[in-house]
């Protein structure tokens, strides 16, 4: 057997730049660990206590005092209060989390989640009337929107409604002038900390309104019980993990872990087959978001939330196998407009190898309810700041010519502030937009489409070639000895990984000892290292066929840390997230 050396290797960037911090080194006694987290703005043990009493204060939220007043007053003076939330799981769990609390405190309230296809997103004035009829509130409370709702705000003092607004979404314009505004990204505020997401925001609204009402020997509640809650929608929202929401997601997850959760949480995580004692903040993304975010994208979101808000076990069940089916039915729609995406852009590149900086596709049929979904696999997939349109027909105000885009963004391109560049230059083009750096929501009007992607593409070619190659980084090479489960489980152990503190990814060079490939889609390998004495699994989830030749005999591979647990033990295995063959096995001649 001879070997070819072909010296292929992985481009990757160094996530850590400086000279590494021998202080923490010392105090984590691993430069690997000090490696990782130095990276992630960390130079001191000092910044992962995530004990809670080193929350950032509620009293520095602006508007917080004025807003509990207002609900406190509301509950004493037995008003109906009505909660207006979001067709996410933000807005699922800032809901449940406000209703639960509120109801502790013996106030009488109501929840009420737009329908996406009949009111769209936020405090329209055709949700404020919806509301007021069904449930004849004196005052709303809003989770997860409103900071743009200036009509449904005058809507609701028009009826002689209050309006209480607790929103975290960004915003460039003064805030509406409902009777209470809490957000730590509105103009003014100067709160430390600008990640929290809805049910953050509802969790300090909470919290501050417990603390005055027990202070005055009013019904109180306790409203700590309920992070598993916020954890949940701060994951699930992509919330930067900085560490004040590092410490929320922390204590949230120990909750669950100790089974003290609602039984909602648990339904779900049963429906997906997930342990509740080992969970980790991976499984919010990807086993229970999705479940709850189905119900806002298939049908009403109120099956969400009350999933989130019973107590009876049963319920929970029916309500969890009702997400389940929910969430099937989506992956079904999903691929179907994700393969039809894909033939738009092979077709329009047919003649052009490279795509344009960014990607705007609208067809008649597509459900609008998956259309953030699609945009983000056209992200992954293309590397391109991503917009997917979709007909935006409503039930109650009739047929409409507008339709509703969903966009995803990639590193260095804010795409909320994009879309504000193409409104501000084409002030009659955009009827209304909102969002994130990495995801947004817009509304035009059919007719404006073929427009709207010409002003797009205009604003994107002041970007950089190089903001739409994508740059792998590394937390560089592991040593022999920690290829084990100990340092995999203090890795795990150490902090919640997430947005903004994103988990630890390494590289090295390894041999092959042998390779099979798993239903027909994934690459299982077992690799030697020098100075490991024992063969290391590794496992490439939907693997580049492309990138793998059978004979490969030495890889250089980038990859995440896991435990793979098979009846009932325990072994390392390496994530494989992109690969190089640098040399391959042929017979000797």
């Amino acid at each position: 057997m001879v070997y070819q050396d072909s010296q292929k290797t992985l481009t990757l960037s160094p996530r850590l730049t400086e000279p590494l911090n021998q202080a923490l080194r010392d105090q984590l006694d691993s430069s690997t660990l000090a490696r990782v987290l130095q990276a992630r703005g960390v130079h001191d043990i000092s910044q992962i206590d995530t004990h809670i009493c080193q929350l950032l204060a509620a009293a520095d939220l602006m508007g917080i005092d004025t807003a509990v007043t207002l609900i406190d007053t509301a509950i004493d003076q037995g008003e109906r209060i009505l909660i207006v939330g979001d067709f996410d799981c933000d807005g699922a769990t800032s809901t449940a989390l406000m209703v639960r609390v509120l109801r502790q405190m013996g106030a009488l309230v109501d929840f009420l989640v737009p329908d996406r296809f009949k009111f769209g997103y936020g405090l329209t004035p055709q949700i404020v009337e919806h509301g007021a009829a069904l449930y004849r509130p004196n005052l709303i409370i809003t989770v997860d929107n409103g900071i743009s709702s200036h009509d449904g705000v005058a809507t609701a003092h028009q009826m002689g409604i209050k309006v209480v607004i607790t929103d975290h979404h960004l915003t460039t314009k003064p805030s509406p002038p409902a009777d209470a505004v809490v957000n730590p990204n509105q103009l003014g505020c100067h709160f430390g900390s600008r990640y929290l997401v809805g049910v953050g925001v509802a969790f300090y609204v909470m919290g501050r309104l417990a603390k005055h009402r027990r202070q005055l020997g009013k019904s109180s509640a306790s409203v700590a019980k309920y992070l598993d809650l916020v954890a949940l929608g701060t994951i699930a929202d992509l919330g930067v993990l900085d560490k004040n929401n590092r410490i929320l997601v922390t204590h949230g997850l120990q909750l669950i872990h100790q089974g003290q959760c609602v039984v909602g949480i648990l339904a779900i995580l049963e429906q997906a087959g997930r342990q509740y004692q080992t969970i980790t903040s991976d499984d919010f993304g990807f086993a229970i978001a999705p479940r709850i975010n189905a119900a806002g994208r298939m049908d009403n979101m109120r099956i969400g939330v009350e999933c989130l808000l019973t107590d009876d076990w049963g319920e929970a069940h029916r309500l969890a196998s009702k997400l389940n089916q929910l969430n099937q039915a989506r992956r079904h729609v999903e691929m179907s407009m994700k393969d039809d995406a894909i033939a738009i852009v092979q077709s329009l590149s047919e003649f052009d190898e490279t795509p344009p900086k960014g990607i705007v596709l609208y067809q008649d049929d597509w459900h609008q309810g998956v259309i953030g979904i699609v945009a983000g696999r056209l992200k992954e997939k293309l590397y391109r700041p991503s917009i997917v349109f979709a007909p935006a027909d409503t039930a109650l105000v009739g047929k409409s010519d507008d339709i509703k885009g969903s966009a995803r963004s990639i590193a260095g391109i804010h795409i909320r502030d994009v879309i504000e560049s193409v409104a501000l230059a084409h002030p009659d083009l955009i009827k209304h937009f909102g969002g994130h750096a990495m995801a947004a929501g817009l509304t035009i009007q059919k007719a404006d489409f073929e427009r709207f992607n010409q002003a797009l593409q205009a604003v994107l070619l002041d970007f950089d070639d190089d903001v739409f190659y994508e740059q792998k980084f590394t937390d560089g090479a592991l040593l022999p000895d920690e290829f084990s489960l100990s340092f995999v489980d203090r890795l795990k152990n150490i902090s919640v990984w997430g947005n903004g503190f994103v988990p630890p990814v390494f590289d090295g060079k390894f041999e092959v000892i042998n390779h099979r490939i798993l239903k027909d889609k994934h690459l299982k390998l077992s690799l030697k290292m020098a100075g490991v004495q024992y063969p290391i699994d590794a496992i490439w989830f939907n693997y580049q066929a492309d990138s793998w030749d059978y004979r490969a005999f030495g890889v250089h591979i980038l990859y995440t840390l896991d435990i793979n647990e098979w009846q009932g033990s325990q072994s390392l295995q390496l994530v494989i997230k992109d690969l190089a063959v640098m040399s391959v096995a042929a017979l000797s001649v």
